[in-house]
């Protein structure tokens, strides 16, 4: 298997990876945030999206670009990664809220999923400050 799938024993260890999430802010000060993951998953693909998605799918290579930016961060990698996060971010608040009034400021975590039992427990390993929801510097 491994002449024909190079990367079959890529990983020595495979560990849970951090998810990202992010809320919106009023204000800098706010605490009453409701967190959201980014770019979840789509509970159903189709067989098209699917064929489709095996020939092109940039929008999943950039969701898998920005987990491993977490898995950085969690390593102490911290600016690079810390950027690259919110500058992802903050595009897509820019893509998904065109429509609506764009909040001012946002903050992002890092959340561990586990399973404990017949639950799953979430671990929170970092939570940002606010940051601005827009930036020049990121264009």
């Amino acid at each position: 298997m491994p002449a024909l799938f190079p990367s079959w024993r890529f990983f020595d260890v495979i560990g849970p990876s951090p998810r990202v999430e992010f809320c919106l802010l009023d204000t800098p000060e706010d605490d009453a945030a409701v967190w959201r993951e980014c770019r979840p998953r789509p509970a159903r693909l189709g067989l098209g999206d699917r064929l489709k998605g095996f020939f092109w799918n940039a929008r999943w290579n950039e969701t898998l670009y920005l987990t491993n930016c977490a898995e950085r961060f969690i390593q102490g990698q911290e600016d690079h990664a810390s950027r690259e996060i919110r500058r992802r971010l903050r595009g897509d608040l820019l893509r998904d809220m065109a429509s609506e009034a764009m909040p001012a400021y946002f903050r992002f975590r890092l959340v561990f999923v586990s399973r404990d039992g017949d639950a799953l427990r979430q671990d929170v390993a970092f939570v940002s400050p606010a940051y601005s929801s827009v930036d020049p510097s990121d264009r």
